[in-house]
């Protein structure tokens, strides 16, 4: 799919057109540069709710490596039960990207509905290919239900996810933890996830979109597939759209641009699982780029996909539970 400027909502349009020539990542040497500018802009990023707590854990990850944890939470709680457990995962291609990044957004979600957020630093590909971010990710979620009673969150409502790669890992990790039988995950919610590897939907053919399009996905793909890339053997736990069944995965909530790379892949995952008989809802908004929402967060089309986010995300918190027994 051909991107126009004109396209783009009026409010959108002036940062599409400062991006689309300057997004082209073409290579994991440009990827450690973008990670670096990630760092300087992120890594200091705490709440800016002065009623959210910060604190970080440190975890053993499957290859004996530490995984960083990001903890946040209401100061004082008010509920008197144990609350929703979320696990929130970053974006950036599987190469690039911190959870502090993504502390706007953690922030609505627990003014939202009280809820314990643990935001994982998993292995990029830069430093390991797959599958070294599903691991960290399940480690991760793993600490999360043995901890559960000691962070005050309700181990029977155990939700993940995450935006773009984030969004793929959430897919990922439902279909893993569902395999594995270990952790039984009540809701989960990819944003405009990136699932296909083989790249021939017609929202991705051609893409030239602002922030991430086919070029930036090509280069994305291979650093974390590595020698599986534009092979049959990649897993089903590394390019969700290759899934071979849906049952048995949690309630879902999405939402993706219309003309972003990610529409055809996106919509298509939330119809199997509809067809799998799974409550799952897609959100579909025109004229934007892909995580318009967190680059331009002020546009009133933003403001409107975070309103229908949280309005979903505090129906999930009173509805979908998954007992771990």
């Amino acid at each position: 799919m051909k991107f126009k400027l004109s396209q783009l909502n009026k409010q959108l349009r002036v940062v599409g057109g400062l991006l689309q020539p300057i997004t082209q990542v073409k290579s994991p040497k440009t990827f450690k540069k973008v990670q670096w500018l990630y760092k300087k802009l992120y890594a200091k990023k705490r709440p800016k709710s002065s009623d959210i707590f910060y604190q970080e854990e440190w975890i053993k990850g499957n290859d004996d490596n530490m995984i960083r944890l990001c903890i946040y939470g209401p100061k004082n709680l008010t509920a008197t039960k144990p609350v929703t457990g979320l696990l929130w995962l970053h974006g950036g291609g599987y190469a690039n990207g911190l959870p502090e990044q993504e502390t706007g957004t953690i922030e609505e979600f627990i003014h939202t509905s009280e809820t314990i957020v643990i935001a994982p630093d998993y292995r990029l590909s830069i430093e390991a290919p797959f599958p070294a971010a599903l691991e960290d990710a399940y480690a991760s979620l793993l600490w999360m239900k043995n901890n559960a009673k000691t962070l005050g969150i309700n181990e029977n409502q155990l939700f993940i996810g995450g935006e773009s790669a984030g969004g793929s890992l959430t897919c990922c990790l439902s279909a893993y933890a569902k395999d594995k039988g270990d952790v039984k995950i009540a809701y989960q919610i990819p944003l405009y996830p990136m699932l296909d590897d083989r790249m021939q939907t017609p929202s991705m053919k051609d893409n030239n979109g602002p922030l991430w399009n086919i070029t930036s996905n090509k280069a994305a793909w291979k650093l974390y597939l590595g020698a599986a890339f534009k092979t049959d053997s990649v897993s089903i736990y590394a390019a969700p759209a290759r899934l071979n069944t849906y049952e048995g995965l949690p309630p879902t909530y999405s939402f993706v641009g219309r003309e972003e790379p990610f529409y055809d892949e996106t919509k298509n995952y939330i119809e199997q699982l509809q067809k799998a008989g799974i409550k799952s809802q897609l959100d579909i908004y025109p004229g934007v780029f892909h995580a318009f929402d967190l680059v331009v967060p002020k546009a009133k089309i933003s403001q409107k996909a975070h309103h229908n986010l949280m309005k979903n995300y505090k129906m999930a918190t009173q509805t979908f539970y998954q007992s771990q027994n």
